[in-house]
């Protein structure tokens, strides 16, 4: 009988958080210099400069990151002097995989592909690579934007994966380019 009120105890745990995890409030944030929307959390902000320089110590830094409070999930977008065309997002695609696979031999890879989000061709990858003292779950997506290629990277901890990888995809499938 105690067996049987520690596994209903355990069971109605389970539900009772499961059913109160909140979704993830997102809006749609008009962004460099309004030739992009995305939605990003609510409860970001724009990382500091400072923590900008620590977090990305070459000067090739993202144009714009957003971050949560600990500055651990972050939404990055780049501008590169790359040229890219609807036509290159698959070359892209495959060089950025084999470039991956290249740098990280043992992440650990979700999916990679190229789809139309709303009228753009936008290559992505996903997967989990290691770092220092953890692993990062990477969703990165990419189109081009007046002739450059926009890179754009959704990132957070391994131990967050589960609860933000919705979240990750409904980022990259808000992306449009105006």
């Amino acid at each position: 009988m105690k067996r049987i009120k520690a596994i209903v105890i355990i069971i109605l745990t389970i539900v009772l958080t499961t059913a109160f995890t909140l979704p993830i409030d997102l809006e749609v944030k008009s962004l460099l210099n309004d030739k992009v929307a995305l939605k990003i959390p609510k409860d970001f902000d724009i990382m500091s400069e400072e923590l900008l320089k620590f977090k990305y110590p070459s000067e090739r830094r993202p144009t714009l990151v957003y971050s949560n409070e600990s500055g651990g999930i972050n939404v990055v977008l780049s501008l590169t002097q790359n040229q890219a065309t609807q036509q290159m997002i698959p070359v892209y695609k495959d060089n950025f995989v084999q470039t991956f696979k290249n740098l990280y031999p043992s992440a650990e890879w979700k999916s990679s592909g190229v789809k139309t989000i709303n009228g753009k061709e936008v290559g992505y990858l996903e997967l989990v690579t290691p770092a220092m003292d953890t692993e990062i779950y990477n969703l990165m997506f990419f189109t081009d934007l007046e002739g450059k290629l926009l890179l754009c990277t959704f990132n957070c901890t391994k131990k967050s994966m589960e609860e933000w990888t919705p979240t990750a995809k409904e980022i990259m499938s808000s992306l449009k380019i105006k």
